[in-house]
Order: structure tokens, then sequence, then C-alpha cells
């Protein structure tokens, strides 16, 4: 088990976690840098995530699902997905998400990929709730769930001001917004997974919360697969404004 995969892991997983949507009990467990065995165990109990990255993992000839170039390919975004059939995904998530009401995923046999923006726009119900009703929490679920891209204003220990762009919803398709402020957490219960941020960071986000310090090139690779699964579940439309993964003015 690799013990740099497994605290990326917990970086992204801990946010969902934490609201109970997906994962064990004890959320804060996942924030114990000292315990990166039993944050494997844990993984394990994410079914959707662990999915994919089982299947990353054996796309790649590699032994460890928690492997740091599987785990970054899911979160992320790297060349394991270009090895990943998209029809043989699609069988695999048949027989795990069988009972998965909602999206695209099923139609979804050439363009299927493991990655996180996949399971957020493509296989939960959110988007196509998003495109018949208009449904604000709908967009926003969608927002907060997938990873995003900022860059820090000001942090302390526990808290952080960054720039980002949210998703927002004209009636026929979803585009990133302009620039905004909010405000973003780094730590729990005075645990945390960072060794500290500071002004101009680019970060990758996730609800509520900064999974990890990114560069550049992992930016833009966030940015166009979440642009690529929107256009593939139905909801893309137009960005407003400047695109791209360019640092706010």
């Amino acid at each position: 088990m690799s013990a740099e995969g497994a605290l990326l892991f917990a970086r992204y997983a801990y946010p969902p976690n934490e609201l109970g949507y997906c994962g064990p009990a004890d959320a804060a467990a996942l924030l114990r840098r000292d315990a990166t065995a039993d944050i494997e165990r844990r993984a394990r109990r994410f079914e959707g995530a662990w999915c994919y990255l089982q299947f990353l993992a054996e796309t790649a000839g590699l032994v460890d699902p928690l492997d740091v170039r599987v785990v970054e390919a899911y979160w992320i975004g790297n060349e394991l997905l270009d090895r990943a059939d998209p029809a043989a995904l699609v069988e695999r998530m048949t027989d795990r998400f069988r009972g998965q009401l909602g999206g695209t995923w099923r139609d979804a046999g050439r363009r299927a990929l493991a990655h996180h923006s996949f399971q957020v726009f493509e296989v939960y119900p959110w988007a196509p709730m998003l495109r018949s009703t208009g449904h604000p929490t709908a967009l926003s679920v969608l927002d907060q769930c997938r990873i995003r891209t900022g860059v820090v204003v000001a942090a302390d220990r526990d808290n952080a001001t960054v720039r980002s762009r949210p998703l927002c919803w004209d009636g026929a398709g979803l585009a990133v917004g302009a620039w905004r402020e909010e405000t973003v957490r780094c730590s729990a219960g005075g645990l945390t997974l960072l060794d500290g941020l500071s002004a101009g960071d680019r970060v990758a986000l996730h609800w509520d919360w900064v999974c990890d310090v990114i560069t550049d090139e992992q930016a833009g690779r966030i940015e166009l697969l979440e642009e690529r699964r929107r256009t593939g579940s139905g909801l893309s439309s137009p960005e407003p404004g400047t695109g791209g993964h360019g640092a706010p003015g």
C-alpha cells in the first residue's frame, strides 16, 4: 500500500465523508497522517471511488488501487485515464451501480472515464434533475461536489479565502461563471493534511475544503475533464468572459 497515495486519497475524500455522503463513520480518521494503514481500510469502504480506483489499477497493471498515480488519475487526471477502455468501465459500473437512479452513464460506452467528474456529472442524478427542473439544489450540489480549482487570496491554519469560479445555469446549459471569493476550510478539529497555504497558491477544492496545492498543469486537467463531462451529460453551455484556467485578474 502506498502511504503517499493513501494520503492523497484522504485529502480529496474527507469532505464528502464528513458530510456523510460516502465512506465509513469518523471522517476525522482520514486526517491522521500517521495512520495510513487505517486510511487504506477506510478507502475500501468508499464504494463509488474504490470501484474506479480498482478499475484504473487493473487497467494500468498496478497491484495497488492506492498507488499515487491511480489516485491522482481519479481525482485530478493523468495519462492512466487514456489506458482505460470506456466500454469496459461501463460494464464494470453496470454491476456496481445497478441500483443508481438517473444519470447518463449507461449510454456512455464511448465516453466513460474513471474520473470523479464522470461520477458527478454522469452517474449521480443531479445533472438530469437540473436539466429537467432547474432546481437550485441540484446546481449547488454539482458545483460543490465536483473538484474545482481556486487561487488563495489569504489563509491561516484553519481557513482560507480563495478566488474560484462557480457553476452557473442559464436554463439551457452549465457554464463556469466569473471569479468570486469564497471562504473554505484547511483543517478540522485541529487536524490537517496541508503544510500551510500562501497567497497565490493554486488549490483544488471539494465542497468547502482545500484538498491540496496543485500545479497549473493539474488545474488545467481538472478543468478540461470537467468541461468534457458537462458536454457529455448534455449540460454544457458557452462560458462567459475569459475561459481556461488562468489565474484571476
